[in-house]
């Protein structure tokens, strides 16, 4: 497996070669400006007591507050966070909101946690990293494996221990407790923007009904999903962690949805056959779009990609040799930091209206996406015509331009 941090620098070098950019500061971002890596002793319903090990990487605030998601997995670990503490840099740079970039996370399998412990430990990561966050600060939001509920107890616990009853802290709350609306569609809604995008630029020759898979069906692939069967695309494949379904004639996506939420699983949806989930890569359809993991397309499964366009969905999903094979095979890579932007640019309308005490219906928020998304494509699309590269080297190059006139 690729080391992800290694990766990030590595698109960042390319891309600063070929626009001649300040190798100071180019040096400067390969670095988080801080982490802290946290023990957090949990008591147990049973009365025992468990440590565990949580992460905060702050990567650079040039451009305003570090903003980045916290994750629960047994898999978290510090080159991790500090991997996706840069990407949200360079990601809020590319959508041009005025964040930095942050990320945390906490090895544990919350599975394996009742509701009250998960509580306790959300408290008590708070607890040990308070005084790193705050409205103006750094701004954490929900990742893999948390959720506006765990927001809620982190944002009690921060008011209890500072005093500051700013709703700002975190993003992603519920929006009766200060959330925003829209932003569970945002990212999967706002990758079906660019796409539109890329079409309407003719970036990529697609036909009327273009086929596409997709890799994950939580939160961003089942909006992804939605989004793209009302713009007239096809779903044709979909995963999850237990494999993945595939009807050529396309996928009814309510069905499917409702399935899910029975058996939760997709694996033996009626009228489908099933895929291994990593096969599902594989298929001959025009879009493919990660919405699971990082480091799903390699080398050796890049050679199989049939697909003429990649939609990054999930952060880092794509090595670095796998890229270099896609472009000789001319296949288009809409890359993660301007393609999933979605969620953060909503993550910012947020904490906008927590701090000036506004409330935007659905529609507004949604409009206001459409126009950053749109307008995110626009200013990479100029970059890659003006260098003549890659959409992956523009998104960095427009995002470290923007990041290194501020820090100067």
């Amino acid at each position: 497996m690729s080391n992800l941090f290694e990766a990030a620098k590595a698109q960042l070098d390319q891309a600063a070669k070929i626009a001649n950019l300040d190798s100071k500061k180019i040096e400067q971002l390969k670095f988080p400006h801080c982490y802290a890596e946290v023990s957090i002793p949990l008591e147990m319903d049973n009365g025992s007591q468990k440590i565990f090990t949580g992460f905060r990487s702050q990567h650079n605030n040039a451009r305003g507050p570090y903003k980045g998601g916290i994750r629960y997995h047994p898999q978290v670990n510090l080159d991790e966070v500090k991997a996706l503490s840069f990407w949200m840099t360079f990601k809020n740079a590319v959508v041009n909101v005025p964040f930095g970039g942050g990320k945390g996370g906490i090895i544990v399998d919350p599975q394996k946690l009742s509701q009250t412990e998960l509580e306790r430990l959300s408290r008590g990561y708070v607890r040990k990293i308070y005084h790193l966050l705050g409205p103006e600060v750094d701004v954490p939001a929900p990742d893999v494996n948390t959720n506006g509920q765990v927001m809620i107890w982190m944002l009690d616990e921060y008011q209890k221990i500072t005093g500051n009853k700013s709703l700002a802290t975190f993003t992603g709350k519920p929006v009766d407790q200060g959330g925003s609306q829209g932003r569970e569609e945002a990212t999967g809604f706002g990758g079906v923007y660019v796409l539109e995008q890329v079409i309407k630029n003719k970036a990529v020759d697609l036909p009327k009904n273009a086929t596409v898979a997709i890799q994950g069906f939580g939160n961003v692939g089942s909006f992804f999903a939605l989004k793209a069967l009302e713009s007239g695309f096809k779903v044709v494949g979909l995963s999850d962690s237990k494999g993945g379904i595939v009807n050529m004639e396309g996928l009814d996506l309510k069905a499917v949805k409702d399935y899910k939420k029975t058996t939760g699983m997709l694996k033996d949806f009626p009228g489908s056959q099933y895929f291994p989930d990593e096969e599902l890569l594989e298929l001959p359809v025009d879009i493919l779009v990660p919405a699971a993991l990082e480091n799903v397309l390699t080398k050796d499964s890049a050679d199989k990609v049939q697909a003429k366009i990649i939609i990054e969905m999930a952060n880092g999903p794509t090595t670095p040799e796998a890229d270099q094979v896609f472009e000789q095979k001319g296949i288009v890579v809409i890359p993660d930091i301007l393609a999933n932007g979605g969620g953060v640019a909503t993550s910012y309308f947020e904490w906008y209206q927590n701090m000036h005490q506004e409330n935007w219906s659905k529609e507004q928020v949604l409009e206001k996406l459409h126009k950053q998304m749109v307008q995110a494509f626009a200013d990479v699309l100029k970059i890659k015509n003006q260098y003549q590269t890659t959409f992956r080297n523009a998104a960095y190059i427009l995002a470290a331009s923007r990041i290194i006139e501020k820090m100067k």
